[in-house]
């Protein structure tokens, strides 16, 4: 069973150790260690984990790191305001807005207010744009991380036939790009399902590579995927379970232990895909401070 499972921790390590020694060797020419800043609004108890499990995989790495920390009553004007000051601020090389936002504040608009060249997360009209067309960009997070986990553990690509179950703006819409384009690691042939889709299990069962990313608990079952099948699991769900210290465990969008039985290759929830999110987050702030994307 072990070598079917696709360590998410063990790639996110292998990578933040690549990442620090570029950062070590950006330091050692006496030039400024890269700067990713993090605005959050509000006190949302899943953001703040996010937002300091961020500040700790910075300083692991060498990155600064800054948080800026607005009441929920700040409009949106103020937030505005304080990603403008961001914008035209030399030591920040990169930096993210903390989602969700209060109900009073349109994402869209914060987002657009972004300088494409700060936008590490990926989000920007711009940076979309770019990675639509197949220019140089700054890849979401979590697509980032689910082409680096196929591409290392040797997972074959190329001709393949995914199904991407899910078409968020952050997860399923850009991987589908991602991995139909003309690239390395890429040229599969993908099928993107979601909540209207008609027959979907026709779909799964035809799937090579099958990423979850509905946001349904548990929701793929054994019998909607073939034997061999490599799973990418992107969900998140807590699960009240007395068994356990905490009160609850986590599972993904994956009914893990049948799938896993017909899978050649899975990831686990936890220590799959979310390991990897924070660690794209200081790729492109590394890729930001040597303006390897924006001159």
């Amino acid at each position: 069973m072990e070598n079917k499972i696709i360590d998410g921790k063990a790639i996110a390590a292998e990578l933040k150790k690549e990442i620090a020694q570029e950062v070590a060797q950006i330091i050692d020419k006496n030039q400024k260690a890269p700067h990713l800043a993090a605005v959050l609004v509000g006190n949302d108890p899943a953001s703040k984990t996010y937002v300091s499990s961020k500040e700790k995989a910075c300083k692991a790495v060498g990155i600064t790191s800054s948080v800026y920390q607005l009441s929920e009553n700040t409009t949106e004007k103020e937030l505005i305001d304080v990603i403008q000051f961001l914008n035209n601020d030399d030591e920040i090389d990169g930096f993210i807005v903390q989602l969700p936002l209060p109900k009073h504040i349109n994402p869209d608009r914060v987002i657009e207010t972004i300088h494409p060249a700060k936008d590490v997360d990926g989000f920007t009209p711009t940076n979309v744009g770019r990675m639509q067309l197949g220019m140089p960009c700054y890849v979401p997070a979590t697509p980032f991380g689910i082409v680096e986990l196929l591409k290392r553990s040797n997972v074959e690509v190329e001709g393949k036939h995914v199904v991407v179950l899910g078409r968020s703006n952050i997860v399923g819409t850009p991987i589908s790009i991602l991995l139909s384009r003309k690239a390395e690691g890429a040229n599969a042939t993908v099928t993107l399902c979601h909540s209207r889709s008609n027959d979907l299990i026709s779909f799964t069962k035809q799937a090579d590579i099958l990423i979850a990313a509905i946001g349904q608990k548990e929701f793929v079952k054994a019998d909607m995927v073939k034997k061999g099948v490599v799973i990418i699991d992107v969900g998140i769900h807590r699960v009240a379970d007395s068994s356990n210290e905490k009160g609850y465990k986590i599972v993904g969008d994956v009914d893990y232990e049948p799938v896993s039985k017909m899978a050649s290759k899975i990831t686990p929830v936890p220590g799959g895909v979310g390991p990897m999110t924070i660690v794209s987050l200081l790729y492109n702030t590394l890729l930001a401070s040597k303006k390897a994307i924006y001159k």
